[in-house]
């Protein structure tokens, strides 16, 4: 929770150095959303999932093992790996930086029955948090009760009845990466 505080610190903050460290990642994030999102998607929600994920804390270590500002698990980054043997280290800001955003383009194409883009972001964000199978069967809890399956706002209506989830977490986490993404955009 540290870390959050001193980024939103540094985040709002006016002095010179603080901009400065905040942007430290930004050309990372434009060439590796651009590479695997393609021009025309805004690189700054992958910086607002970074500061949900870490707060753009490179050596940041969760308590189960995620790890770097994408906060990806040493098993994840290793499969990611195996398709881009170039992404050398998951303690590499870029490498986890690009992994990170790879992932989210492999989580994002799954969720190809979804037409808004901000709803497949949604989906995406909150599976890469809670996993793609827990987000599946909050969608069947969703169609079980009639509800729009493909609209983040009903599945946030039916997470509390999916077993075994942290749902306030993954909400939480799809919520404030709206939040970070809106200030950055400003």
């Amino acid at each position: 929770m540290k870390f959050l505080l001193l980024v939103l610190v540094l985040f709002f903050s006016k002095s010179e150095y603080a901009q400065k460290k905040f942007a430290e990642y930004d050309d990372t994030f434009k060439k590796y959303s651009k590479r695997f999102f393609g021009p025309g998607y805004d690189w700054k929600l992958f910086k607002a999932q970074s500061i949900a994920e870490s707060g753009l804390t490179p050596d940041a270590l969760s308590p189960v093992g995620a790890r770097g500002l994408m906060q990806l698990m040493p098993s994840t980054f290793a499969d990611i790996q195996s398709a881009n043997t170039e992404f050398k280290s998951i303690d590499d800001p870029v490498w986890n930086i690009a992994a990170g955003i790879y992932y989210d383009k492999q989580l994002y194409n799954k969720w190809n029955e979804i037409e808004s883009k901000e709803e497949k972001f949604n989906f995406t964000f909150g599976s890469y948090n809670a996993g793609r199978g827990t987000i599946l069967k909050a969608q069947e809890k969703a169609k079980l009760k009639d509800l729009d399956h493909t609209d983040w706002n009903n599945i946030s209506l039916v997470a509390p009845e999916v077993p075994k989830w942290r749902h306030e977490e993954t909400l939480n986490y799809v919520e404030r990466i709206i939040k970070f993404h809106n200030q950055l955009i400003k």
